[in-house]
């Protein structure tokens, strides 16, 4: 399984999403959309999300993905 977390500086939601990740002994990459144009272009144009964070989470059966900070997907897609 691989979690990418799409972030930007200075957000409240990206940090608290980071903070469960690592609470949870997740293994997952930071992607700063303010550095990378592509993965902004990736979060808005193809995923259609205008607010961060984006995570996204890629297992065998398929690519899941939200936005925003949410504590239950989060420790649900750490336990799988």
């Amino acid at each position: 399984m691989r979690i990418t977390v799409y972030s930007k500086p200075q957000c409240v939601q990206c940090d608290a999403t980071q903070r469960t990740l690592r609470s949870v002994g997740a293994d997952f990459t930071v992607v700063d959309l303010t550095e990378q144009p592509a993965a902004l272009e990736y979060v808005t144009e193809d995923l259609g999300y205008s607010q961060a964070p984006v995570v996204v989470v890629e297992d065998g059966t398929g690519q899941h993905h939200w936005s925003g900070y949410n504590r239950d997907r989060l420790k649900a897609a750490a336990a799988a």
